[in-house]
C-alpha cells in the first residue's frame, strides 16, 4: 500500500521552482513567502535582543555575497568553474547571521557545508577535506579548533572569517561578517545567475554530514530544490492549523543547531518563509532558554526530547519564569515517549504537543503532527507531495495497519545522494517500478487517529545510529577509533537508554594481549581517554565499557548488535531486580527500627 497525505492537507499552492537559488526563494515576495515588509524580524538574538528586519537581512545577504566573492576570488574563476570550486565551511554556534550567511553563499552559486559545533579538530578536518572547502567561517569560541583543522587541510588564515557572537568581543586578526557587509556596500552589484530550467534540482546548496542508515558520516548532497520543496510542504501542511487558530505569524525558538537539518530547514527556513520571528540561542542552557521564552513571549518551542525531560526534572526552576506564551511544543530528532507527553501535559495543560519525523536525506520533514489531529505517540501524518511504503522484514509490502516494517519514502525533498559514495547511495536510494525511494532504516507502524487519518509511529531503528541529545553517533565510527587502541582486540558499540540524553554509546570490548598486563580499571580509563581526546563530547562512551570474551558476529562477519542489545536489556533487568530486593530489605530493616521503642540510628539504611 502506498500512503499519502490525509485528505484535509491542501495541495502545494504552485509548482516547486526548479531554477532559482534558496536565497532568491527566501528573499523575494514572488514565491509565496509572507511579504517581507509585513514579516516579523527573521532572527533576533535571545541573549542581547539584537535584530534586523526582513528587508535588512536580505540587503545584508547581498552585501555579504559581494565581499565574499571578491575575498575568495570566486568572482574571477574561469567560466567553466562549478559550485564544487566554491565550497565554504560553516563551523559556528547559532547566531543571527548564520542562515543569512548561507544565503549569501548561494547568491554566488556556491555550496555551504555546515559542521557541528561539537566537532573536535580531527572531525572537522575530515569534513573540510572531504568537502573540498576553500574557506571556513567560524566564531571565537570555536576559533582554536577551526584553525587547527584549517591548517591541516591547507586553508590559509586569510580565508578564515568570524561570525560575531554575544559575549565574545575579543579582538582577533580575522575579518568578521560585519566587516564583509561594510566592504560589500561599496562593491558593484553581482551579476544575475540566470539558471537554466532544472538547475536548482541538480545543484547542491548544502553539503550536510550524516551517518545515513548506518556506517561512517557521509556528505549528503542537498539541492536548492530540496530545501525549497520541504519549506513549501511544511508551510502548506501547517497552514490549516494556523488558519483555524488565526495565527498569521508567531515567535519561534531557534535553539537547535542550525548545522543540524532539523534546525536548518523546519525551523530556520520554514519559520522565516512564513514571516515568523526566530529567537536565536547559541546553545542550550536552561536559565537562558527559560528567560528567552519569558522575555520574547515565544509561542512555539521546537526542541529535542532530552530538553523536555530536563524541564520536567527541573519544574521548580521552570516555575520561576512566565512560560504562558508557549502554545505549541514540537519535538523531533528522536521519539518522544507517551509517558513524557503525559507529564508535559500536566506541566503545560491545554497546550498542543506534536512531533515530526525526517532525515538529513529527506531534507527534512516527511511526517508531522498537525495541531488539529494529534495522536499521542505518533510523529503525525505525511506532508503534501510525500508518498510512503512500509516493507516487512521478508521484503514484502505491508497492506495492513499496525503491521511493523521499514519505512520507505518518496517525494521532492529527497536529496541527490552521498558525495563520492556510490555504494552508500545505491544502498539507501532504491528504484522500484514506481520510482526512486529512500530506505529510512526506521521501523514504523501506521495507525488511524480518532479522526480517521493515517499516522506514523516510529517503533525502532533498524539502522544502527545512536541519538545522543539529538546528535547522531555512528557505532562504526567509534568502533573504528577504538580498534586503533593497542588495548583493544575487538569491539562493538550499541546504544543504551538514558533519561537525560535519550541514548548513550556503550562499548563492548575484547581486550588485547597487551591489556592482560593491566587492570580492568586502568584499561577502562585508557579507552575513555582515547575517545575523549579525539571525539566530540556526545560521542564519549558515557554508557560505559564492558569487557567480553568475543563479539557476536554473523557468518559473514557482521556484528550482531541485537544480541548485545538483548544482553544489555537482560543485565539491566537483573540489576533492577537486585536493587528492588536490596531496597525491600532496607525498608524492612528501617520499619523494624522505627517500630522499636528505642530507635537506633545506625540501623537505618541510607536511601539508595
Amino acid at each position: 500500500m502506498v500512503f499519502t497525505a490525509p485528505e484535509w492537507v491542501p495541495q502545494l499552492p504552485f509548482d516547486i521552482p526548479d531554477s532559482i537559488t534558496i536565497a532568491e526563494f527566501m528573499g523575494s515576495d514572488k514565491y509565496g513567502r509572507h511579504p517581507l515588509a509585513k514579516s516579523k524580524n527573521p532572527y533576533t538574538c535571545g541573549l542581547t535582543g539584537k535584530t534586523y528586519t526582513a528587508v535588512e537581512v536580505v540587503r545584508r545577504e547581498d552585501w555579504m555575497a559581494r565581499a565574499i566573492a571578491k575575498r575568495l576570488g570566486f568572482d574571477s574563476l574561469e567560466t567553466d568553474a562549478t559550485e564544487w570550486d566554491k565550497v565554504v565551511a560553516l563551523f559556528s554556534f547559532n547566531t543571527i547571521d548564520y542562515v543569512p550567511f548561507t544565503h549569501a553563499i548561494h547568491r554566488i552559486s556556491a555550496i555551504v557545508t555546515p559542521a557541528s559545533a561539537a566537532y573536535s579538530a580531527p572531525e572537522l578536518e575530515l569534513q573540510l577535506r572531504s568537502s573540498g572547502a576553500k574557506a571556513i567561517f567560524t566564531c571565537i569560541p570555536l576559533l582554536e579548533t577551526a584553525l587547527t583543522a584549517a591548517k591541516a587541510v591547507g586553508i590559509a588564515d586569510e580565508n578564515v572569517f568570524i561570525l560575531p557572537m554575544p559575549g565574545f568581543d575579543k579582538q582577533v586578526p580575522f575579518s568578521t561578517i560585519d566587516d564583509l557587509v561594510e566592504e560589500g556596500k561599496s562593491l558593484p552589484e553581482l551579476k544575475p545567475l540566470n539558471w537554466i530550467k532544472g538547475q536548482g534540482t541538480r545543484q547542491v546548496a548544502y553539503l550536510c554530514y550524516s551517518s545515513g542508515t548506518s556506517g561512517l558520516p557521509k556528505a549528503v548532497m542537498i539541492s536548492h530544490y530540496n530545501v525549497i520543496a520541504n519549506t513549501l510542504q511544511k508551510t502548506t501542511y501547517d497552514s490549516v492549523g494556523r488558519k483555524v487558530q488565526d495565527i498569521e505569524t508567531q515567535v519561534m525558538l531557534g535553539l537547535l543547531p542550525f548545522s543540524h537539518i532539523y534546525g536548518l530547514v523546519p525551523i530556520a527556513h520554514v519559520g522565516t518563509y512564513r514571516g515568523d520571528e526566530i529567537i536565536v540561542l547559541p546553545r542550550f542552557e536552561l536559565k537562558s532558554f527559560l528567560a528567552a521564552v519569558q522575555n520574547f513571549r515565544i509561542q512555539q518551542i521546537s526542541v529535542v526530547p532530552p530538553i523536555l525531560v530536563q524541564m520536567l526534572s527541573k519544574r521548580e526552576e521552570c516555575a520561576k519564569y512566565d512560560l504562558s506564551s508557549i502554545r505549541f511544543i514540537y519535538t523531533g530528532a528522536a521519539p518522544l515517549g507517551v509517558e513524557t507527553v503525559n507529564d508535559l501535559l500536566k506541566m503545560f495543560p491545554n497546550r498542543n504537543i506534536g512531533q515530526g519525523y525526517g532525515m538529513t536525506e529527506t531534507a527534512t520533514v516527511v511526517v508531522s503532527t498537525s495541531e488539529l489531529d494529534i495522536l499521542v505517540g505518533s510523529s503525525g501524518s505525511l506532508l503534501p507531495g510525500i508518498k510512503a511504503k512500509v516493507i516487512d522484514f521478508n521484503g514484502n509490502e505491508v497492506f495492513d495497519y499496525d503491521t511493523p516494517g521499514e519505512l520507505l519514502v518518496q517525494g521532492p525533498s529527497i536529496v541527490l545522494g552521498y558525495l563520492n559514495n556510490e555504494r552508500a547511495t545505491a544502498e539507501t536510494f532504491v528504484f522500484h517500478s514506481d520510482g526512486r525511494w529512500i530506505k529510512t532504516g526506521d521501523e514504523v507502524v501506521v495507525r488511524k487517529s480518532s479522526k480517521g487519518n493515517d499516522h506514523f509511529v516510529i517503533v525502532d531503528r533498524i539502522k544502527e545510529l545512536i541519538k545522543v541529545k539529538g546528535h547522531q553517533v555512528a557505532p562504526a565510527e567509534l568502533e573504528s577509533h577504538l580498534l586503533a587502541h593497542p588495548l583493544v582486540a575487538d569491539c562493538a558499540v550499541i546504544q543504551v537508554p538514558d533519561p537525560r540524553a535519550g541514548e548513550l554509546p556503550k562499548a563492548f570490548v575484547v581486550k588485547s594481549l597487551e591489556a592482560a598486563q593491566k587492570s580492568d580499571e586502568d584499561t577502562t580509563k585508557a579507552i575513555h581517554r582515547h575517545v575523549e581526546e579525539h571525539k566530540a563530547k556526545h560521542k564519549w562512551l558515557k554508557g560505559g565499557i564492558e569487557f567480553i570474551e568475543t563479539i557476536p558476529k554473523s557468518a559473514s562477519g557482521k556484528i550482531l548488535r541485537r544480541v548485545l542489545r538483548d544482553h544489555e536489556k537482560q543485565s539491566r533487568k537483573a540489576e533492577g531486580a537486585r536493587l528492588a530486593i536490596v531496597e525491600h530489605a532496607s525498608w524492612e530493616r528501617k520499619s523494624d527500627a522505627e517500630s522499636s521503642s528505642e530507635i537506633n540510628p545506625e540501623r537505618l539504611t541510607p536511601r539508595l
